[in-house]
């Protein structure tokens, strides 16, 4: 089904942008909008809302020519729950009336008032704004809703959950009378229902059929993981991908902190999207993303709303969603525009059945596996580095003259190890993941856990012990401080013995033949204010309790790293039954 006859304008916009149809959001939206009649449509994320209700506006501006009137008081009105969906929606209509001389204005938390008051008395078509923001305008009389012929809801629901019913209705008193109002909800609960009942006369109720069953340009994974490796999983999940853009999704800012740090720490060019952000701080974020400077975006729920990432491929639920709609919003971020993307999940065996009337309800069907191996990535790692760019273009005069002398020097074979070697330090190691299978084994049936042979161990001859430069005050902790140590160091897990946190600074012990081989690597890597130096004589004491500088915690000196144990220092909570276990 083709679009129906528009503007000259916004056809030409159109088809430069690649709409040949019309989605099914779009096709009703304009068929129910005939005569400026009231909507209220159901509609989820990224199912083409925008240009939906901006071409169904279109009728109520243009007269006989095809350019829009001189700019003036505004003729149409959105509003919007967040400041990134609201900058979303103003670019999509820019270049919808760009040919037409449209002029959209963004008034949004954040951003500078007294601009914006310049912008609205220079006049403008197009109004999107917060409700906060927008509310501040009228009733200082900056914004003048008097030409208003449409005022559009964006993301009602999303609106009242957030508290903003009383700015909304506010907002809703003010407009004429006589004008059009398109409401447009991912659900539709009582509350929206009276805010339509009580500011729309006779709306149309849209509830697009097919878009609660997930978008058609999305590949649902469901990954199978042991809680304790999450992170592993998301780093080797990234890593399989290759994403140009990805997001994962946590339910805190916590697990957004520090999420961010342990990839920032392992080398992903990462920002965080969170609450206690600051507009500034998020539209930098948001910027790098763009233009390339980052790859991977962690970010809460809340915060990434409204976010249009034309290079997002891959979403990652690290944690798993609160219900099937959050997954379909989350999950909705790629797939955008024919665009093809994938949502993985990690599910842990003690969250699978409530993943699974998740996935029911929200009618997905996911393929199930096990993590990416760090065996599968470096063998996806060879088949990229053939691919690369350097291999395929023509080398320059002195490439080939430095290639001769290199010749020279050292055997075809011992080169191409050593390019290998060169491309492989440009990138996060994978990690080492289990795959937990369909279900809990038999207590019976679970193999012993030997993280390393003893005698293996003692091969490897006396132990060095190493300071630190950083300690308990500089928020240390052996979880972020065994990748640091391993990638700077160039060693293997196996080759970290004990690790002991003091108030100013870490001691640890490097297996016998591996330490000067670590000392070398970590001088010549990373970041110069992190410092180590070898400590002679015997092993550091252990915690000793009322101690001053007593460490945080220590891991056993033959334990994996699985079985690190963190001990807190000072008494134990007299009158508490168990243990606190400080999570989160």
């Amino acid at each position: 089904m083709p679009f129906p006859t528009l503007p000259a304008p916004l056809a030409r916009a159109l088809s430069e942008r690649g709409y040949a149809d019309p989605t099914p959001v779009q096709a009703a939206v304009l068929e129910a909008a005939a005569g400026a009649r009231d909507l209220l449509v159901s509609a989820q994320t990224g199912s083409g809302k925008t240009v939906a209700y901006g071409l169904a506006m279109a009728g109520m501006f243009f007269g006989d020519g095809e350019m829009l009137p001189a700019p003036g008081a505004p003729l149409a009105l959105v509003i919007a729950p967040t400041r990134e969906l609201a900058l979303q929606v103003q670019r999509e209509l820019l270049w919808l009336y760009a040919s037409a001389g449209g002029r959209v204005t963004a008034c949004v938390g954040g951003m500078d008032p007294r601009r914006e008051a310049r912008m609205l008395a220079d006049g403008t078509h197009i109004v999107v704004g917060t409700p906060g923001r927008l509310r501040d305008h009228l009733e200082r009389r900056n914004l003048d809703p008097t030409a208003l012929r449409a005022v559009v809801l964006d993301e009602a629901d999303e609106m009242l959950d957030l508290g903003f019913r009383e700015d909304i209705e506010f907002i809703l008193s003010g407009t004429p009378a006589e004008r059009a109002t398109y409401l447009f909800s991912a659900t539709l609960p009582k509350a929206i229902e009276a805010l339509a009942e009580r500011y729309q006369r006779g709306a149309l109720r849209l509830a697009i059929k097919g878009e609660s069953k997930g978008h058609a340009d999305i590949a649902y994974r469901a990954v199978r993981i042991m809680p304790r490796e999450t992170e592993h999983v998301v780093l080797n999940l990234l890593r399989e991908a290759d994403a140009p853009t990805a997001i994962v999704f946590c339910n805190t800012r916590n697990a957004v902190r520090h999420l961010q740090a342990s990839l920032t720490e392992r080398g992903f060019s990462v920002v965080a999207l969170s609450g206690e952000l600051g507009q500034g701080e998020r539209n930098a974020a948001l910027q790098a993303l763009r233009d390339g400077r980052a790859r991977v975006c962690v970010a809460t729920d809340v915060a990434a709303r409204g976010i249009d990432l034309p290079s997002l491929s891959l979403v990652i639920h690290a944690d798993l969603p609160h219900d099937a709609e959050v997954l379909q919003h989350r999950s909705g971020r790629t797939g955008r525009a024919g665009r093809k993307g994938t949502s993985v999940l990690l599910i842990p065996n003690s969250r699978r059945r409530r993943a699974e009337q998740m996935f029911a309800i929200a009618k997905v069907s996911p393929d199930w596996s096990g993590p990416p191996s760090a065996d599968e990535i470096r063998r996806l790692d060879g088949e990229r580095m053939l691919s690369d760019p350097l291999f395929s273009e023509p080398p320059a005069e002195e490439d080939v003259a430095l290639a001769g002398a290199l010749l020279a020097s050292k055997a075809p074979e011992e080169l191409a190890a050593l390019l290998a070697r060169v491309y492989r330090t440009r990138l996060p190691a994978p990690e080492e993941v289990s795959d937990p299978g369909e279900g809990r084994a038999p207590r019976g049936e679970r193999p012993p856990y030997d993280p390393m042979d003893p005698e293996k161990i003692a091969a490897m001859g006396p132990a060095v012990w190493f300071r630190l430069n950083l300690g308990r005050r500089d928020n240390a902790d052996p979880r972020r401080l065994l990748p640091m140590l391993t990638r700077r160091g160039g060693i293997g897990r196996q080759e970290i013995g004990a690790i002991r946190i003091f108030d100013r600074e870490t001691k640890f012990e490097v297996r016998g033949n591996a330490a000067a081989r670590f000392a070398e690597a970590f001088a010549r890597n990373g970041s110069p204010e992190i410092q180590i130096e070898a400590i002679s004589g015997d092993a550091p004491p252990a915690e000793r309790k009322g101690r001053p500088d007593s460490p945080k915690g220590f891991a056993s000196p033959r334990a994996g790293k699985h079985q690190r144990q963190v001990e807190r220092s000072g008494p134990r909570p007299e009158n508490k039954p168990g243990r606190n276990t400080g999570r989160g």
